[in-house]
């Protein structure tokens, strides 16, 4: 069965990256999310998905230049009336001690170098007894070799978003369990040869119907999507299929 991850939570309904996102995700029953995570001034792990908070938050500025602290006054909820603040990962990794979702870590370090965050970050995972349930991605293939060097426990995949020739021997070579590839770089081909090779292929952001639809008969092994509700809908129509 191919899972769903919800991308940043529920995002489609809700304020990305919130522990209100997270939990809308968590009840619909979807196996996963995924998020992105940052470093504060003070080198706390905070869960936000772009450099700077201007764009999902009512502040402005870089997430470096502020105390964990600081960052907490900001509203993540640009739209809403109740406030949400921007989750530590602390906050997140306690509340999957409540479940049994998957987690998806985007270290968010191919622009910043945020020095330390991968041991930051693995320290978390293995005090919250999670590393079975973890998967960290980043575009920064260097850190992904880093996190393996220092956490083999925890499986970790190289996102990326164009053709990538027999991505499968590339995995293998950094000792990655899986490929998180754009979906339109997602063929049928690399899915199946992927998976063949013991490489779980799971493509971001799927969120039309078509490319849905594509990825569930393909046998991928998950999806990232915005919207997990209409991503179970229709993967419950494909698996009622003779």
């Amino acid at each position: 069965m191919t899972q769903i991850f919800a991308h940043r939570g529920y995002s489609a309904l809700n304020p990305e990256n919130t522990m209100l996102s997270f939990l809308e995700a968590g009840k619909t029953g979807c196996e996963g999310i995924e998020l992105d995570v940052q470093l504060t001034k003070d080198g706390e792990v905070v869960v936000i998905h772009d450099e700077k908070v201007d764009r999902t938050t009512s502040g402005s500025g870089f997430v470096k230049d502020f105390t964990y602290k600081e960052l907490r006054t900001l509203n993540a909820n640009k739209t809403g009336l109740k406030k949400e603040p921007i989750p530590s990962l602390i906050e997140v990794l306690e509340w999957m001690r409540t479940n049994k979702l998957i987690c998806n870590i985007e270290l968010k370090n191919s622009i910043l170098p945020y020095d330390g965050m991968e041991e930051k970050v693995i320290g978390l995972i293995r005090e919250y007894g999670l590393s079975s349930r973890i998967i960290i991605s980043s575009f920064n293939h260097y850190s992904i070799v880093h996190c393996y060097r220092h956490a083999p426990e925890i499986e970790t995949a190289p996102l990326y978003s164009e053709g990538l020739y027999m991505p499968w021997i590339y995995a293998q070579s950094i000792r990655a369990g899986g490929i998180h590839p754009k979906h339109i770089a997602a063929t049928d081909e690399i899915v199946r040869l992927s998976q063949q090779h013991g490489i779980a292929v799971r493509p971001y952001t799927v969120n039309k119907e078509s490319d849905m639809q594509r990825l569930f008969k393909a046998g991928c092994s998950a999806i990232i999507t915005d919207d997990p509700v209409k991503a179970l809908r229709i993967r419950k129509q494909y698996e009622k299929r003779p």
